[in-house]
């Protein structure tokens, strides 16, 4: 399951790395992940924004959560940040710092909170099997729904949502554009397209297609090699069959990309596809309104 992920991971070494992973990261992480120079990792800072831990009510569970948003400012857009399979980091939450300064009310919710402590492995088949693959993905769509209603609360605007995730995030991206109609705009990062069905992931993204609320851009690299290109082929086609939305959703392949190139903390980073990337996510949310 999510061979992408594995792919894209060089296997740990002892080496010595930069301080950049939060306190609350464990060392199961850091050890997952090679080091790269420093000059890769970006550190978006706090100035003008709140940013910070939060605990969001889905049910009668506290869903921790990164939120970051432009200080002083109401009815900002929301985004919702879906993480990779490392749950919520140090990259992630500067991702969310990035969609701050651009003006948003980002959410990046800890979606395997439930199934265990995704920082704490550092065998990764093991975090697949024992915690990723057991979240569920309609527990995750409430999940997410749950962040909306928080960030309604909090004053945000949503009716201005968007959703975006890397990896297993982007995934969910195209599932939750399908689920919520509220969502207007989704950008999925290398996210897995096609996939058997099971108990806890009954449909994946190509089976959605047809029913997105939202137009999707999906980036993904030419040499992911656990996302081939003829996915990506079967998942064009299943939108051109699809919705108005669906018909609007587009893909950006990088030729020479990898799977995780726009995680500046590894060594699957690459500068020119991820810079792109998000100036093309952040125009694609302007397009649709967001």
């Amino acid at each position: 399951m999510l061979k992408e992920s594995l792919d894209s991971l060089t296997p740990s070494r002892d080496v010595s790395r930069r301080d950049f992973v939060r306190a609350s990261v464990g060392t199961g992480f850091a050890a997952a992940v090679l080091p790269v120079t420093a000059q890769t990792v970006i550190n978006t800072d706090t100035t003008g924004l709140v940013a910070g831990e939060v605990t969001i009510p889905v049910g009668d569970f506290k869903l921790p959560a990164y939120r970051a948003a432009p200080a002083g400012v109401a009815n900002a857009p929301v985004v919702l940040v879906v993480s990779e399979i490392f749950g919520v980091h140090a990259h992630i939450a500067d991702v969310a710092r990035r969609f701050a300064k651009a003006g948003y009310f980002a959410i990046a919710p800890e979606m395997f909170v439930r199934q265990g402590d995704a920082k704490a492995y550092s065998d990764i088949p093991r975090l697949i099997a024992e915690v990723v693959s057991k979240a569920p993905d309609a527990q995750v769509m409430a999940d997410l729904d749950a962040c909306l209603a928080w960030a309604k609360g909090q004053g945000a605007d949503t009716g201005r949502t968007a959703v975006t995730g890397f990896c297993w995030g982007g995934r969910i991206t195209w599932l939750y554009a399908a689920h919520n109609p509220a969502v207007k705009a989704g950008v999925a990062w290398y996210g897995r397209l096609v996939g058997a069905p099971s108990a806890l992931t009954p449909a994946h993204p190509v089976d959605l297609a047809g029913k997105l609320n939202a137009p999707v851009l999906g980036l993904y690299g030419g040499q992911d090699t656990g996302i081939p290109l003829d996915t990506v082929d079967k998942m064009k086609a299943a939108l051109a069959a699809g919705s108005p939305a669906a018909k609007k959703s587009e893909f950006v392949v990088y030729p020479d990309a990898p799977h995780a190139f726009h995680a500046d903390y590894r060594p699957s980073y690459r500068k020119e596809a991820a810079e792109d990337g998000w100036k093309r996510c952040l125009a694609w949310f302007k397009a649709q309104g967001v």
